[in-house]
């Protein structure tokens, strides 16, 4: 039998596997939104045998139990936050950046899209795209 942890938060108790722990532990351990290749490659230091199948499947779960936020942006690969609460985020444009960021009036931009629209809101996400800082640097790597 597989050892589980047990995650508490706001939502209800969760039993881990060791692999989904390890997942999750990736995740929550870094800065930035990483793809599953990404969670992938990281989660293999500590669980040499993990397979690509066993991080997708993890990822749906952890997903599902609103531990991990996806995060999917037209064609290109999901990348997963460990900040689940609303919040905005900023892409930038050469070099695929990603930073959350609170925009407080998004809820009067909901309320004005809602009225526009004629729309019952559930919720309101931001994405700026544009250049971060690093690529407006001259002679940055990825400026196009």
């Amino acid at each position: 039998m597989a050892k589980t942890a047990v995650i508490k938060e706001s939502k209800p108790e969760v039993n881990l596997t060791r692999q989904r722990e390890a997942i999750l532990t990736v995740i929550r351990g870094r800065d930035d939104h990483p793809t599953a290749n990404e969670i992938f490659r990281a989660a293999s230091v500590s669980l040499p045998g993990i397979s690509y199948a066993t991080v997708y499947n993890s990822l749906r779960f952890l997903k599902e139990a609103g531990l991990v936020l996806e995060i999917q942006f037209g064609d290109s690969a999901s990348r997963y936050d460990r900040e689940t609460g609303r919040h905005d985020h900023a892409i930038c444009n050469c070099c695929g950046k990603l930073v959350d960021f609170e925009l407080p009036q998004a809820a009067d931009l909901m309320k004005a899209a809602a009225r526009k629209s004629k729309f019952q809101p559930a919720s309101v996400h931001l994405t700026l795209r544009g250049i971060c800082p690093d690529c407006l640097e001259p002679g940055a790597k990825g400026r196009t």
